[in-house]
């Protein structure tokens, strides 16, 4: 009896703090509505306060750039905030550069709106779109990574430049209870502008890639919305020192084949680096661009090759690789797709071979 008493005590004090905890987060915050004001009055927006600046633009169909979904790892969703944004959080600081600070940005997944706001956006992010897509085509490329072509509605289009990416968006699966989106670079020519292709490696524990590699079928429908990015060609040089490994080939490709489309005079160098034979694709593809475009050479290479890999490629980490390749590169620009530490290793090797650090551009993921 003693005992029954104790849980019916504990199972009452813990329905009346969770009361509390609703009434409180009720009241403390529903902060009303409130007006956005953006870019000095070309546009003004009337929303209900109390989520974070990037979802609520999300739902008036103004799209900020976001690789990571909100979660502010990723530290793409700047804007200025002008007024009413409040005090910098712990979890901006360290994604904003000091004249950034000065100027007022701010992550918008991280500013909460409470009061009104005035902000400033670029222009062009007012002409980002959402598009519900079908799959066409899905294809095995290595054992992790699967390749998507996303087909459009009947007449639309997308615009893009070579090198951008566009957001993914899942639907609530298994335990996974809410949407999310993430970012995926886009692998096509611009040209081809009635489908999107995307290059999308499962990560371990990832919502949006388990969802992309578990969930969908050929058929089914996607959300994504775009374009975004400034990972694009700029070709003020001759040359072109091109770095990706695993699913970092799909913006590599877009400005590859945009080049070779276009007829741009651009000696191009692309290197693709992975650990073993497994962990390469495209291999015949690329070579056969090669073979056809004296400006296009391809450099697969091998950090680890197994024993049943065969290879008689190039091997060694692909800072190495590129290092035996490349020469003066005083009049060559960079464009990298990897990891982190892929990336800033690369620029490393690619600054000693006297490639300007403002003339490398780059694609962390």
């Amino acid at each position: 009896m003693e005992i029954l008493t104790t849980v019916l005590s504990v199972t009452v004090i813990s329905v009346v703090l969770a009361l509390i905890i609703i009434v409180a987060e009720y009241f403390f915050n529903n902060y009303g509505e409130c007006e956005i004001d953006i870019n000095n009055g070309d546009k003004k927006l009337t929303v209900d306060g109390g989520s974070s600046l990037l979802s609520t633009l999300a739902g008036q169909k103004i799209f900020i750039p976001s690789a990571c979904g909100g979660k502010a790892t990723c530290g793409l969703c700047k804007v200025q905030v002008l007024e009413g944004a409040g005090p910098l959080l712990p979890t901006e600081e360290p994604y904003l550069e000091e004249q950034e600070r000065n100027d007022n940005f701010r992550l918008a997944c991280q500013v909460k709106i409470k009061t009104n706001l005035r902000i400033l956006i670029p222009e062009e992010l007012f002409n980002i779109r959402e598009y519900e897509t079908k799959i066409e085509k899905m294809e095995q490329l290595t054992h992790d990574i699967i390749g998507f072509r996303l087909k459009l509605p009947e007449g639309d289009t997308v615009s893009f430049k070579a090198g951008q990416y566009m957001q993914f968006y899942t639907k609530p699966y298994d335990k996974i209870k809410e949407s999310v989106y993430r970012a995926y670079s886009i692998a096509n020519v611009p040209s081809d502008n009635k489908a999107v292709e995307l290059i999308i490696r499962q990560v371990p524990d990832g919502i949006c890639t388990t969802y992309a590699h578990t969930q969908l079928k050929e058929g089914d429908k996607v959300k994504i919305s775009g374009p975004y990015g400034d990972f694009f060609l700029r070709g003020n040089c001759s040359e072109l020192v091109m770095i990706a490994g695993g699913s970092g080939l799909a913006p590599i490709q877009s400005i590859i084949l945009d080049v070779l489309e276009k007829g741009i005079d651009l000696k191009m160098n692309f290197f693709f680096g992975a650990v073993t034979k497994r962990d390469l694709y495209r291999l015949d593809y690329f070579n056969d661009l090669a073979a056809k475009h004296d400006n296009f050479n391809f450099i697969p290479a091998l950090s680890k090759p197994a024993p049943e890999d065969e290879w008689e490629g190039e091997t060694g980490l692909i800072t190495e690789v590129v290092d035996r390749f490349i020469g003066d590169g005083s009049d060559m620009e960079g464009y990298l797709c990897g990891s982190p530490g892929m990336i800033n290793a690369c620029i490393n090797v690619l600054t000693k071979k006297s490639i300007p650090e403002d003339k490398i551009f780059y694609d962390k993921f």
